[in-house]
């Protein structure tokens, strides 16, 4: 009897976005696809854990989950009950908007997967590009999720390794394996005033001036091409221990 992998689906945008239904009738054929995902919203929570109260988790139709939490909470709830197991694979998006560079830290997008990796599992998180009003056609970001995920089914990732892809607009010219991207970061925030007369922030995105590095995701999506860039959990900056020693006196 053939046996199907499993393949857990969620995302930061809820189950309710277009961009999660069409990844996961891509991943249909390649085995037996289960969502949970966040019940609304949850775009730039990060790597946010749950621990302040409880959660609910509920079906939404059959094989589809909601969760009033985060995406990493989403997937350990995923494993713990409704898989009771590790999956084979797990695919956080289709997010609308790019996930570059010094993004993929406020992303939820990318934690989905990256939690994923945290437990052992080959994770893959798909962003796609979305610079204006028009809508958004998922169908070349649902097939590139596709074809990546039968690969990682197939030959695996290293231990502790996620994908983030990132998907332009437009006609793609192909695959390129980037590195995250560098820029100046400036936070824009909009101080004003509310009817009581008590002053409110918005953060809004801030001004931007990438670094111009060809092996770059930004240079990739750019240029059309689907950005790979693995990723890992491990923050360490290696080449910096010794100096941090010698701070130290070690």
């Amino acid at each position: 009897m053939l046996v199907m992998p499993v393949i857990l689906v969620t995302n930061d945008d809820g189950v309710h976005s277009a961009g999660i239904v069409a990844l996961a009738d891509a991943l249909a054929s390649l085995g037996d696809v289960t969502v949970v995902a966040p019940v609304g919203e949850s775009s730039a929570i990060g790597h946010a854990l749950t621990i302040a109260h409880p959660l609910r988790l509920e079906p939404w139709r059959d094989g589809v989950f909601t969760v009033d939490g985060t995406p990493t909470d989403c997937v350990n709830i995923a494993v713990s009950t409704v898989l009771r197991a590790l999956p084979d694979i797990i695919v956080s998006g289709i997010n609308k908007g790019y996930n570059l560079g010094d993004d993929v830290t406020y992303s939820g997008t990318v934690a989905g997967a990256l939690e994923g990796a945290l437990l052992g599992v080959p994770s893959i998180a798909v962003s796609l590009d979305r610079r204006n009003s028009a809508p958004l056609d998922f169908a070349p970001a649902a097939s590139a999720a596709r074809m990546l995920a039968e690969r990682v089914l197939r030959s695996g990732l290293p231990p502790r390794t996620l994908l983030n892809v990132n998907v332009p607009t437009g006609p793609v010219r192909g695959y390129q394996v980037t590195v995250q991207g560098k820029r100046n970061h400036v936070t824009k925030v909009t101080e004003s005033v509310d009817p009581r007369g008590r002053a409110y922030y918005w953060i809004e995105e801030g001004e931007n001036a990438w670094e111009d590095d060809v092996r770059s995701d930004y240079h990739a999506v750019r240029a059309g091409w689907v950005s790979v860039t693995p990723l890992q959990p491990d923050l360490t900056r290696h080449d910096a221990l010794q100096r941090v020693e010698g701070l130290l006196g070690a």
